[in-house]
């Protein structure tokens, strides 16, 4: 099995897993990896102590993954099947994990944007950084705000000790216009430690072609979301660290650009008549949609400081993505103080600055007992605004948090872990006065700076009953924001204000998950089944203007997770993974849901299988399978309001030890099979009916020396 699921805690601790990738394999057969503890930015902690689910993608299974389709969401959909299908475009809004939106980290430093959500989280690094990536399933409150469907922290690769250099060129394209659809990337890092210091640094970049489906026909591009077709990126990243006794400094440097060339334009279908998005030549005149993103982060270790482990992170983030337009004037920009058909863009903007501080006290007292205590402070300030007539669309808001936590492990009871703690949210949300736009009706709504407050608790456990068996439960809390910015730019009422808008308050997601662990060295297997509820939710509706507003109402996710992993032979190995959810809303505020969340709120039902043969020393190959299955989304009486029809996608790669380096083929959509995506499927929209991308193929090579 390529990435295993596996049991994490969901509390304060941290992220633990044990790597169990089936896409290693030794010369002469599968290799057993040892139990290997891993952490995002926490602490570490045994296996046996984890009550969670936790998918590991180590770097073996990443690079696989990005030889066949060089994004971050492509690959969790295809190992994690209760992580949304990716919409195969610059914008993610709708992705989601177990039917809520994940919290994004890099070195776990937040990336995503809470207070006013664009949907960009997913690109704010280039894939060829990534040591790892770790998947923490289902709300909860590890890294504070905005883990109400878990958490993905992206683990950048750390100096070598030696000198190392590595290089990887990479190239694809499909067979109806190899020239138009070429895709090409190159990326290139250098490594050294020097006595007590290290260092490495990196730049790749990447320039996207156009994408045509199983047809032949250009698929369109999303010009005001943005697009990863017919795009460029470049990414910097330098990290260095100096170490001493049981101590250690490091700082990580992160700069992401990626930005459309704006030489496309979409040409809408017709959803009714089964006629698909496409695209032509031809320029729209605004800026081109774009991310730009720095993530910078300052971490102090002591391992022996005053008898505890100490863990200090400071960091930042300045993040602004620019959002295209449309050759149409959208009808929400528009003023009569501007002139008619006015065409204008919006931008997001956020400017995050934070501090994780973590104490470790083992066996306190002399007793089986560990504590792991410390406080976080995060401000963030969001604001959106439309750059082509300096308007402002979401006011400048401040959002200042400070959370001290404790935690504590018991593990006196042979076989059993027993974890529990508690984290006190304190928040303050500052906004001056503003007037909303003209498609509002200009409305004037007063500023304020209200306050929340929430304790929140987690509780858990895990017991090994036999040598190959396990099972774990927990409970845990997680707070998060409403979407801001989409709330405060909606207000069309007259006489609102910040400090009493209901819209504002938080919400608390309460997860519950029991989960059975089987794996005897040949076959691993685990089934786990969680319910995440939230009696203050919110959900996502597009209005008939294309524009998303927030709905505050319970939600209740109900789902499955399983996975299974069979070592057949020394050389083969068979994997399979299952996701199940069952969303629901209160559609008519009674304080009961009652209608079906639809596709921008939650995933399908979903099952995906692979095959890995390690056919010698030098030759390894990967098929892989995925069925996202047939989906009716009911509303409260019963009518079938969308229906998402399931389709079947099968990807192939294989690696060949050459030239004293490996050379990958992948082929995207084996079968080229014709399908509308997820997204356009649940959203019907006749300017985005876009079909996925049609059969492809990439060539890489990588070296290292």
């Amino acid at each position: 099995m390529s990435s295993t699921g596996l049991r994490a805690d969901c509390t304060l601790v941290g992220l633990v897993a044990i790597a169990t990738s089936a896409g290693v394999f030794a010369a002469d057969g599968p290799t057993k990896l040892e139990e290997v503890v891993v952490t995002a930015s926490r602490i570490e902690k045994p296996l046996s102590a984890i009550p969670n689910t936790v998918t590991i993608i180590n770097n073996v299974d990443l690079q696989q993954q990005l030889s066949i389709q060089n994004d971050i969401s492509t690959v969790l959909g295809n190992l994690i099947p209760s992580f949304s299908p990716s919409r195969q475009k610059m914008t993610n809004a709708g992705e989601s994990l177990r039917g809520r939106k994940p919290l994004y980290l890099i070195d776990g430093v937040p990336q995503s944007n809470p207070l006013r959500n664009g949907g960009r989280d997913g690109h704010t690094i280039d894939p060829s950084v990534l040591e790892r990536v770790e998947v923490l399933h289902g709300a909860n409150a590890i890294h504070g705000m905005g883990a109400a469907g878990g958490v993905i922290n992206l683990i950048t690769k750390r100096p070598t000790e030696d000198l190392s250099q590595h290089i990887k060129v990479d190239t694809g394209l499909q067979a109806e216009d190899p020239a138009e659809s070429a895709d090409y990337g190159l990326s290139y890092s250098v490594s050294n430690r020097i006595d007590q210091w290290d260092i490495l640094g990196s730049v790749s970049y990447r320039a996207t072609g156009m994408g045509y489906d199983a047809n032949g026909e250009l698929i369109g591009v999303d010009n005001t979301q943005g697009d990863t077709m017919d795009s460029q990126s470049l990414n910097l990243f330098v990290k260095t660290g100096y170490n001493w006794q049981d101590q250690r400094l490091e700082l990580m440097v992160n700069r992401y650009d990626i930005e459309s060339n704006h030489e496309w334009t979409s040409v809408a279908g017709d959803v009714d008549a089964d006629i698909p998005t496409t695209a032509e030549k031809g320029e729209i005149p605004a800026e081109g949609a774009r991310n730009r993103v720095t993530t910078t982060s300052f971490s102090y270790e002591h391992n022996a400081f005053l008898h505890h482990r100490l863990r200090l992170q400071l960091f930042n983030q300045d993040f602004e993505a620019t959002y295209g337009a449309q050759i149409e004037p959208i009808a929400t920009f528009q003023d009569p103080a501007y002139g008619s058909d006015l065409i204008d863009q919006s931008q997001n903007n956020s400017e995050k600055k934070g501090l994780k501080f973590t104490l470790v006290k083992d066996s306190v007292a002399g007793l089986p007992v560990s504590v792991v205590y410390g406080f976080d402070l995060l401000e963030d300030k969001t604001w959106q605004a439309l750059i082509q007539t300096n308007r402002t669309w979401v006011p400048a808001t401040t959002y200042n948090n400070s959370a001290p936590f404790i935690q504590a492990e018991f593990t006196g009871i042979e076989h059993v872990t027993l974890s529990a703690g508690v984290r006190h949210e304190s928040s303050t949300l500052e906004v001056d006065d503003f007037t909303t736009l003209y498609r509002y009706g200009s409305q004037f709504v007063r500023g304020g700076k209200p306050s929340f407050s929430k304790t929140l608790t987690n509780v858990g456990g895990t017991y090994q009953f036999a040598e190959a068996w396990r099972v774990f439960a927990n409970y845990s809390e997680a707070f998060s924001m409403p979407d801001v910015g989409r709330v405060l730019r909606g207000i069309d009422t007259a006489g609102e204000d910040v400090e009493s808008f209901l819209n504002l308050q938080p919400i608390l997601t309460e997860n519950t998950e029991l989960g059975l662990e089987f794996d005897n060295g040949t076959i691993n297997s685990q089934l786990s089944y969680y319910s995440s509820n939230s009696d203050f939710g919110q959900r996502l509706q597009r209005g008939d203007d294309g524009i998303y507003t927030v709905k505050r109402e319970k939600t209740d996710v109900d789902g499955l997770e399983f996975q299974f992993g069979w070592a057949v032979s020394n050389n083969d190995q068979l994997g399979v993974r299952y996701a199940q959810a069952e969303g629901r809303y209160d559609s008519d505020q009674d304080g009961k849901v009652d209608s079906d969340l639809d596709g921008t709120n939650i995933s399908p039902d979903r099952v995906n299988l692979s095959w890995d043969r390690q056919w010698n020393a030098g030759i390894h190959s990967r098929l892989q399978v995925s069925r996202l299955l047939d989906r009716e989304v009911k509303n409260k009486e019963g009518e079938i309001t969308n229906e998402f029809e399931g389709y079947t996608t099968v990807d192939f790669n294989v690696d060949l030890a050459v030239l004293a380096g490996t050379l990958t083929v992948a082929v995207q959509n084996l079968t080229n099979a014709d399908y509308y995506t997820y997204y356009s499927q649940s959203t019907p929209n006749d300017l985005r009916n876009f079909k996925g991308l049609g059969r492809s193929v990439s060539l890489s090579y990588q070296r290292k020396f």
